[in-house]
């Protein structure tokens, strides 16, 4: 795998750090005004979910993984696991539901997600950056609030709320950010 510089690293990257798989969530370049500069990087551990910060100096040397990224489609959900299958080779796996967060309410069935793999072990699934949801129920709008720049909240058919704009009402059908949970244009 190929070594980086401190200083190259940038947030998505995934690291070989201290003998675990780190997924890079922010970076900070700090100048002091005393000693050498560096990259704050905040780190994310792909096998359990927890957290590092870390000083890197652009001297330092990291070990930057490439994970394989393949497309699978959501079949069911079996207790605690999801059930996907490959849409080329048409393997089913099946993959803890903790992998997807607070996105697990986005995932509907058939559903093509992308699943990355370090070797044959499956650390992340991402979802389609815009899913089609139902507005299951919202407050009326309210007489002038049309003429501002306003959102009301709303509840998704899934059960998340987001704020949508006031001319959206109950079973509209919306697109929403999957990385933001909020509303991005009328389906």
């Amino acid at each position: 795998m190929p070594k980086i510089n401190g200083n190259e690293i940038r947030p998505g990257n995934v690291l070989e750090h201290n003998g675990g798989l780190w997924n890079v969530v922010k970076v900070d370049h700090v100048k002091p005004g005393k000693g050498g500069a560096f990259a704050q990087v905040e780190l994310r551990n792909l096998r359990n979910n927890s957290k590092l910060n870390e000083r890197f100096r652009s001297a330092d040397r990291v070990e930057r993984i490439r994970l394989e990224q393949r497309n699978f489609q959501y079949l069911y959900r079996d207790g605690e696991h999801l059930v996907f299958m490959d849409t080329e080779m048409y393997d089913q796996i099946h993959l803890g539901s903790d992998l997807l967060g607070e996105r697990l309410p986005f995932l509907h069935e058939g559903l093509v997600v992308i699943v990355e793999f370090h070797g044959e072990e499956p650390l992340n699934i991402t979802l389609p950056q815009k899913v089609a949801c139902t507005i299951q129920e919202t407050e009326p709008v309210v007489a002038g609030q049309t003429a501002a720049n306003s959102f009301k909240p709303a509840v998704l058919s899934n059960g998340i709320r987001i704020s949508v704009p006031p001319f959206i009402g109950p079973g509209d059908n919306v697109m929403v950010n999957t990385e933001t949970l909020a509303y991005s244009e009328r389906a």
